[in-house]
């Protein structure tokens, strides 16, 4: 009856290289012990009703260390941000500790930054599309969850569409009583508005402007998450398959049968994993920054 997976454990693992906040830090995804590339090998439906979808964790949810699918990088690993030679870690803007969720991405879609959406009038972010999990277990960097789709934001980050699409890992204990976005303030009131505004003030301790949302800040429905999705694999297909300009993005993949860039990843030297404890964080990015004004109306 259910079209859900199961619990059973990823196909998936991390091969971590390097210590967690340095500069070499790097989260590879491999598949049987064999590297593939989180933005182009994983496939973006979990079941063949196209009714659960495949995330990558980026960041777990209460830290800081701002993680992300290298695009530049062959197979695409997950690396600390960096900004002037500086690992980039996201404020705490009272109340809020760190992410609000579990962040990620979903494989196999891009934001086209050579497309303007009809109704946001802001052309994409070239990056996979974002997504915040907001079930109750914290997930792991380069851990591969099963999601459902409740809705979708639109941020307006420097004139580019930025979608947030709100999921919920379909293991979740609350996850049979979500199912679009009206459920998500009935079971987890307050979370939606949170979302909104961690989203509009998390760059300001950092000298940067407010960000503003496209439709009023309003979080579109299930039906508009998934049509965003389908739109941003589309895109993806046509970058894979290279009739989209590819301009820094690496396209090295394992998988795709139609991609001219399919290679073998033992071919391309990855060096192999280790435990390396974490680097010690420098103590002021626990501080909490007040930002006044900071609730919406």
């Amino acid at each position: 009856m259910s079209s859900l997976p199961s619990k059973a454990p990823s196909q998936y693992t991390a091969r971590r290289i390097g210590a967690a906040n340095t500069l070499e830090h790097r989260i590879f995804i491999e598949k049987d012990g064999v590297p593939v590339s989180p933005f182009h090998d994983i496939p973006l439906y979990a079941n063949e009703q196209q009714t659960v979808l495949n995330m990558i964790v980026e960041v777990p949810r209460w830290t800081n260390a701002k993680m992300e699918i290298s695009k530049e990088e062959t197979l695409n690993p997950i690396k600390q941000d960096i900004k002037k030679g500086k690992l980039r870690y996201v404020r705490n803007c009272f109340p809020h500790k760190g992410y609000l969720w579990n962040y990620g991405a979903f494989p196999q879609t891009w934001e086209d930054p050579n497309a303007i959406h009809p109704e946001t009038k802001a052309k994409g972010d070239n990056d996979p599309l974002d997504v915040c999990e907001i079930g109750e277990l914290v997930s792991k960097p380069g851990e591969v969850i099963q999601v459902k789709v409740l809705g979708v934001m639109a941020l307006l980050d420097e004139e580019e569409t930025d979608w947030k699409i709100i999921v919920i890992n379909v293991n979740d204990p609350l996850a049979p009583k979500l199912n679009d976005v009206e459920d998500v303030e009935r079971h987890l009131p307050g979370l939606l508005r949170a979302t909104n505004e961690w989203f509009r003030i998390y760059k300001i301790p950092d000298g940067k402007p407010e960000n503003q949302f496209a439709f009023s800040g309003e979080c579109k429905n299930k039906k508009y998450a998934m049509d965003i999705v389908r739109e941003c694999a589309e895109a993806w297909e046509r970058l894979i398959t290279g009739k989209t300009p590819r301009g820094d993005i690496a396209l090295a993949n394992a998988t795709v049968q139609h991609s001219p860039d399919r290679t073998d990843p033992n071919q391309l030297n990855i060096p192999a994993g280790g435990n390396q404890a974490p680097a010690p964080i420098d103590p002021s990015i626990d501080k909490w920054f007040f930002i006044s004004g900071a609730p919406s109306n």
